[in-house]
């Protein structure tokens, strides 16, 4: 504390300028004029030939001073930690709560100086906080997200590298004039409870159906982009001017799971983010050498970052069949090694490295309206940092070669796999062996569907509508009759409020009856609900199925896949793969 100035630093100690308030009982800080000085008493020792100056009394107003005492033009020398203190001449009977009081003193200028580092760091971290908000670059989801993820539910985020050359040093690679097709797309799902969470990679070269797109141009009006059939996904982002939003709505017309934001990088994020954790270490399992992306890399361990990570995410010629299904699962291998490093130690320790991080994350970036802010960017790194990577899995979208094609270029659905990758995904259905959740519950649940199961000509059924699409009540009666023998059956209508799922109430005497009838639709342990029948119109105790918003249709299982069909390529992110 510099009392320079005020014609008092030859003789104050910065702690006696905290002064009690006898009014309030808080300690105030007092800077006086300089001629006058507080009459609280000072706490230092004065010299023997001084005077004790008398004591204010408590009734005395908190601004009044008294004369400064005259001849002291040193204070005197301090005690060492630690000595005993010498009385003090004059001061004959001081109480010891006076010793005390110069401790809090002490302790309240000391917490005066570091609430004003606090205060000054918080101003400059928000004007850092400012500056990362304006490297983020942001463009409208045009209505194809969700909205924008929620902490009480899964997250699915759309991650999407572009093959646009922008940027120092990139304009050399491939196409310098692309305008920025989706090259490399996962769809990131992050569960419920945060346990698990699947990136499903989307093969560029997949023929889709690109529908039409709602897109903002710059000045602010709409333009319905049309959409094309049968094209390759890659086209779904900067051909004809379609902008993210058009890779959003691709990807919920080909999965059936609806985006909740979108995140697209550009070659120079592959390049920044690498250096701005020191690199990040991958294996390959033979030497790589490939012109075209300029990898050259021998067997064995290595750490990069910068223009060879770049080489090795672009590779393709030198592993595998030497297609973009070879690369997507280099992509892969790259990404767990990138996550390792984000969540290591050596990372979350280093505040240079955290600070690089957020610079060179917000600069290489752009996102969706719904993540235009640094706060927001935070709360979802936040909930993804929930998550082990032991239990984050990669996969790839089940495909086959293209039929049509002679030369094979494209790929296509395989359909008797994909539907099931997509559901479990739409499910928030684990891919890794993290099902440990609830396991307890999961096999009460489970034990509904075990035991004996009555003939369907018993079972006795009032069928609601709760929240299907119209007409299904009645269409879920016709095929219980006519195709699977439940004759005893009955439309009842629409049921008093829409459920999000399908249940089955039965009384414990119609556990049999129940069981038949789940095994017939496909309905899961959790839809039964044991509770109470209901009476039918022939006046006969009858079980209570709601049909749910979940029900797609008479005779389509209700019930999610409990694991990936066999033949789907996936691996962990915490375990260290080799390129071959």
């Amino acid at each position: 504390m510099d009392a320079q100035g005020r014609g008092r630093a030859d003789d104050i100690d910065p702690a006696d300028q905290w002064v009690l308030n006898p009014n309030t009982g808080e300690y105030e800080l007092r800077l006086g004029s300089s001629a006058p000085q507080s009459g609280v008493p000072s706490p230092r020792k004065p010299r023997p030939s001084e005077a004790a100056p008398p004591a204010r009394s408590r009734s005395e107003a908190p601004g009044r001073s008294r004369p400064e005492t005259p001849g002291r033009a040193v204070p005197p020398s301090r005690r060492r930690r630690g000595a005993p203190e010498e009385p003090l001449p004059g001061r004959r009977g001081r109480r010891p709560a006076k010793k005390a009081a110069k401790g809090r003193k002490v302790l309240l200028w000391t917490g005066g100086a570091m609430a004003f580092v606090l205060v000054a760091g918080a101003g400059a971290a928000y004007f850092y906080i400012e500056h990362l908000n304006g490297n983020i670059a942001s463009v409208s989801d045009d209505g194809a997200s969700t909205g924008g993820f929620s902490k009480d539910k899964a997250i699915n985020i759309l991650l999407i590298g572009t093959d646009k050359r922008t940027g120092k040093g990139n304009g050399s690679y491939g196409d310098a004039g692309s305008v920025g097709h989706a090259d490399t797309t996962i769809l990131l799902h992050v569960s419920k409870d945060r346990s698990n969470a699947t990136a499903l990679s989307i093969p560029r070269d997949l023929i889709v159906d690109v529908p039409d797109c709602p897109t903002t141009q710059e000045d602010g009006t709409q333009k319905i982009i049309p959409g094309t059939q049968q094209a390759r996904f890659n086209t779904s982002l900067g051909q004809d001017g379609r902008t993210p939003s058009c890779t959003m709505r691709t990807v919920t017309e080909l999965t059936g799971v609806k985006p909740d934001n979108f995140m697209v990088a550009d070659f120079n994020a592959v390049k920044t983010l690498t250096s701005a954790v020191g690199g990040v270490e991958v294996c390959v399992g033979k030497d790589l050498d490939d012109p075209d992306s300029h990898l050259k890399l021998s067997k064995g361990m290595h750490t990069i970052e910068g223009e060879q990570a770049l080489a090795f995410v672009r590779t393709r010629h030198a592993v595998g069949f030497g297609g973009d299904l070879s690369r997507i699962g280099l992509q892969q291998q790259f990404l767990s090694a990138l996550m390792r490093k984000l969540k290591s130690n050596d990372t979350l320790t280093s505040p240079s490295k955290m600070l690089d991080l957020a610079e060179a994350g917000t600069k290489a970036l752009t996102v969706d309206s719904q993540l235009d802010s640094i706060g927001k960017l935070k709360d979802l790194g936040l909930e993804l940092g929930k998550l082990n990577t032991e239990n984050l899995t990669f996969t790839t979208t089940p495909v086959i070669d293209n039929p049509t094609e002679k030369v094979k270029a494209t790929v296509v659905l395989n359909e008797s796999t994909a539907p099931q990758v997509f559901d479990m995904i739409k499910n928030d259905v684990s891919f890794t062996a993290v099902k440990e959740r609830k396991k307890k519950e999961a096999a009460a649940v489970a034990a509904r569907l075990k035991g004996t199961k009555a003939p369907a000509s018993e079972v006795r059924v009032r069928i609601l509508n709760g929240g299907a699409v119209a007409g299904s009540a009645q269409e879920t009666l016709s095929w219980l009759q006519n195709e699977e023998g439940v004759t005893k059956s009955e439309n009842a209508g629409n049921a008093p409020a829409p459920l999000a799922k399908t249940t089955l109430e039965y009384a414990p005497d119609q556990a049999d009856q129940a069981r038949r009838l789940a095994d017939l639709m496909g309905l899961s342990g959790s839809a039964m609900k044991p509770g109470e029948s209901v009476t039918n119109d022939q006046g006969l105790p009858a079980m209570t199925l709601t049909l749910g918003k979940d029900f797609e249709g008479a005779g389509v299982s209700l019930t999610a896949p409990a694991k990936a069909p066999e033949g789907v390529q996936k691996s962990t992110a915490d375990k260290v793969e080799c390129a071959k």
